[in-house]
C-alpha cells in the first residue's frame, strides 16, 4: 500500500527505496519531455534567454502552481533537445525544492546522465537528486493512503476526497520512484537484484495502479479537470512502462512477481505508450522515446533481435523534423538505420551526432560505442580500434570491458600492425581482472566474462593461450549477429574469416583449451551461416557444439547459447514445437554459466512471441 505521510514514513520510504534500482530496465530519458503541442509553442532562442528572467519574475515566490510548473517544463524540454543541457538544469534548479514538475525535470537530467556515464559518481548525484525529488513531491501528496482516498471517492462517485494537484503529486512521486529503478538495473542485470529490487518498488506500481482506477472515474463520470490529460499522459506511461518492462523478465521471476501483486502483459504495455505517446501530455514524448528504446535497444540486448523498425521510425519523424540537430534524436536515427542494414549512413549520423554538441560528452562515448560495433561488423580493425581506445581514455562506464575489447580487436590484427598502434595485446588482456568494479556490491556481467576470458593470458601460466576470434565473441555476447543478417556481403566476409580460424585450429597442437575453441569457432560459424540462409549447414555446426556439451572445459555457456540459436534455426523452417523444446532445454537444463541472465531474457522473449496465449 503507497503511503503518503511524512516524517517518519517518508524516512521509512527512503530507505525501502535506497536500493530499489535492482530491478526493472527503464531506458534514457528525459522525464520534463513534453507534446509536441506544446514545444511548438515555444522559439528555442527565446526559451534559452527567455528563463532566467522568468526566475527572476518570480524571486519572491516560494511556490509554483500547478499551470506554471508544466509550461516551465515545456520550456525545459525544449532546451534540452535543443543540446542546451545547462540551460535546462538552471531553468529547473532553482524550484527543484518548491515544484514537483520542476523537481521531477531536474531530478530526470541528472539520472538521465548517470545513465549515460555509468560513472559511480553520476549515479550517485542522481540518487541524490531522486531522493530530494521525492521529498518535493512528498509535501502535496495527500496525507493518506492513496487507497483509501480511491476507496472513499469510489464509493462516494466523486473526487471531491483528492485534488488536481495531489492526483499529479502521486503520478510524480511514483515516476521518480521508477527512475531510481532505472539507475539500479544499468549497475547490473542479476536476477536475483529484480525479485529484491521489484519487492521494493511495489510502492510505486501499486501508486500507478491506483492512480489508473482515479482515471477510469474521471473518464466514466466525465468529470472536468484543467490537467486532466497531463495526469492521463502520466498513468499511461507509468503502467505501460511497467507491463512492458515486467514482460521481459523470464518466467520464474514473472511468477514469483505475481504472487506480490505484479503483472506484466507486453501488449497492454506497448498500447498504454502508443495511447501515451499520441497525446498531447507532457509525456507523450517520454511514451515515444519509451518505445525507441525497446525497439532499437531492449529488443536486441534482452530479446530475440526482431524489432518493428516500421513504428520506431514513424514515431520518430516528427522528433527529427522538429529538431533536426538534436543529440538524442540523432542517435535514434542511427540505430534504426543501422538495424535497417544502412550500415554507411549510420556512420554518417553518428558522427553528425558527436559533431553538434560538445556540452554532454557522454553522448559521444555512446557514438563511439556504436561506431566500434560497426567497424567490427566491416572487420575494419583499426577503426575499431581507435574508438574502443577513445572509450578506454574519456568513458568510466566498464574499463575492464573496454580493455579487453581494444585488446580483442588489436587480436584480430596482424602483428606488424599490432606493432604499430605501440600497445601489447598481453599487457592489455592482463589488466581487465584488476579494472573490474563492484558497483553496489555487485559486478557487472560482462566484466566477468571478459575477466574470465582474459584468464588465458594470466602471468601465472607457462605462456599465454590466444584466444581465438574475440573480438567476434563479444559480438556475439552482445547480439551483433542479428544486426549483420541484413547485409549479406558482411555476414560472407565474417564467415571467411571464421573459417580461416577453424582451419587454424585444425593445424595447432591440442591442448585443454582445443575443444572450447573448436565449439566457439562452430557457433559463430553457424551463425552466419544462418544469416545466410544455408540452415542446413548451421544446424550441423550448432549440432557439433551440443554433441561436445561434456568435453567442454572452461566456456560452459556455448551449449545454452547455441540451444537458442537452434531453436531460431527450427522456427526458421517451421518446426515451431523443435524450437520451443530446444529453448526450454537450454532454460531448464543448465545454470551457472556466464551470462546466464541475459540468455534467460531472451528465451523469455522468444517464448513469448512463439507460443499461443493458451500456453503461456
Amino acid at each position: 500500500m503507497a503511503l503518503v505521510g511524512n516524517g517518519a514514513e517518508l524516512e521509512a520510504d527512503e530507505d525501502i527505496f535506497e536500493d530499489a534500482l535492482e530491478t526493472i530496465s527503464m531506458p534514457p530519458r528525459a522525464d520534463m519531455a513534453t507534446g509536441s503541442d506544446h514545444i511548438s509553442s515555444f522559439d528555442t532562442k527565446q526559451a534559452s534567454g527567455q528563463h532566467r528572467s522568468s526566475n527572476m519574475s518570480r524571486s519572491a515566490s516560494t511556490t509554483l502552481d500547478l499551470k506554471n510548473g508544466l509550461e516551465e517544463c515545456a520550456v525545459a524540454l525544449n532546451l534540452f533537445l535543443s543540446n542546451k543541457f545547462t540551460d535546462a538544469l538552471e531553468l529547473l534548479q532553482p524550484w527543484a525544492k518548491d515544484s514537483m514538475y520542476h523537481a521531477l525535470g531536474y531530478s530526470t537530467i541528472v539520472v538521465l546522465q548517470a545513465i549515460m556515464t555509468f560513472e559511480q559518481q553520476d549515479i550517485q548525484n542522481g540518487i541524490s537528486a531522486m531522493k530530494d525529488a521525492l521529498q518535493t513531491c512528498q509535501k502535496y501528496r495527500k496525507k493518506c493512503t492513496v487507497v483509501e482516498s480511491v476507496s472513499s471517492f469510489l464509493s462516494r462517485g466523486s473526487l471531491e476526497q483528492m485534488t488536481e494537484e495531489e492526483m499529479h503529486a502521486e503520478i510524480c512521486y511514483a515516476e521518480c520512484l521508477l527512475q531510481k529503478a532505472a539507475l539500479t538495473f544499468v549497475q547490473d542485470e542479476n536476477m536475483i537484484n529484480f525479485i529484491k529490487g521489484g519487492m521494493k518498488i511495489r510502492t510505486s506500481y501499486q501508486i500507478y495502479k491506483e492512480c489508473l482506477s482515479i482515471l477510469h472515474v474521471i473518464q466514466k463520470n466525465k468529470i472536468e479537470q484543467q490537467f486532466f490529460y497531463e495526469f492521463e499522459g502520466g498513468v499511461k506511461l507509468g503502467i505501460g512502462a511497467f507491463n512492458l518492462m515486467l514482460s521481459l523478465l523470464p518466467a520464474r521471476i514473472i511468477r514469483l512477481l505475481e504472487f506480490i501483486g505484479f503483472s506484466g502483459n507486453r501488449e497492454l504495455g506497448l498500447l498504454q505508450l502508443r495511447e501515451g505517446a499520441s497525446g498531447r501530455s507532457m509525456r507523450s514524448p517520454l511514451c515515444c522515446l519509451t518505445i525507441l528504446a525497446f525497439h532499437t535497444y531492449i529488443s536486441l540486448i534482452l530479446g530475440t533481435g526482431e524489432v518493428n523498425l516500421v513504428e520506431a521510425e514513424g514515431l520518430l519523424a516528427p522528433f527529427l523534423q522538429q529538431f533536426p540537430n538534436g543529440s538524442l534524436m540523432l542517435f535514434y536515427h542511427a540505430r534504426i538505420e543501422l538495424l535497417k542494414g544502412n550500415v554507411e549512413k549510420a556512420q554518417e549520423i553518428f558522427r553528425k551526432c558527436i559533431s553538434v554538441q560538445e556540452e554532454w560528452k557522454q553522448f559521444h562515448h555512446l557514438c563511439y560505442w556504436e561506431l566500434m560495433w560497426i567497424h567490427v561488423f566491416q572487420q575494419n580493425w583499426m577503426k575499431a580500434y581507435y574508438y574502443s581506445d577513445l572509450l578506454c581514455k574519456e568513458s568510466k562506464w566498464s574499463k575492464a570491458t573496454y580493455v579487453f575489447l581494444k585488446a580483442a580487436i588489436l587480436s584480430m590484427l596482424p602483428e606488424e600492425d599490432v606493432t604499430a598502434t605501440k600497445e601489447n595485446v598481453v599487457t592489455l588482456f592482463r589488466q581487465v581482472e584488476s579494472l573490474k568494479q563492484r558497483i553496489a556490491g555487485k559486478s557487472i556481467p560482462t566484466e566477468k566474462f571478459a575477466v574470465r576470458k582474459s584468464r588465458r593470458y594470466s602471468p601465472s601460466l607457462s605462456a599465454p593461450v590466444k584466444l581465438v576470434l574475440p573480438a567476434l565473441e563479444m559480438m556475439y555476447i552482445w547480439n551483433g549477429f542479428p544486426v549483420v543478417c541484413k547485409r549479406k556481403d558482411l555476414s560472407e566476409n565474417l564467415l571467411l574469416t571464421v573459417e580461416k580460424a577453424e582451419a587454424t585450429l585444425q593445424n595447432e597442437n591440442f591442448s585443454d583449451y582445443s575443444v572450447d575453441d573448436e565449439c566457439l569457432v562452430k557457433l559463430l560459424k553457424g551463425c552466419c551461416l544462418k544469416n545466410l540462409q544455408r540452415p542446413l549447414q548451421a544446424e550441423l555446426c550448432f549440432s557439433h557444439v551440443i554433441q561436445s556439451e561434456k568435453l567442454l572445459k572452461f566456456d560452459h555457456y556455448l551449449v545454452p547459447f547455441t540451444l537458442f540459436e537452434l531453436a531460431f534455426l527450427y522456427k526458421s523452417q517451421g518446426e515451431l514445437d523443435k524450437a520451443i523444446k530446444a529453448l526450454e532445454t537450454a532454460r531448464n537444463n543448465y545454470k551457472d554459466y556466464s551470462m546466464e541472465s541475459r540468455l534467460h531474457f531472451r528465451i523469455q522473449a522468444a517464448l513469448h512471441l512463439w507460443r499461443k496465449p493458451s500456453s503461456d
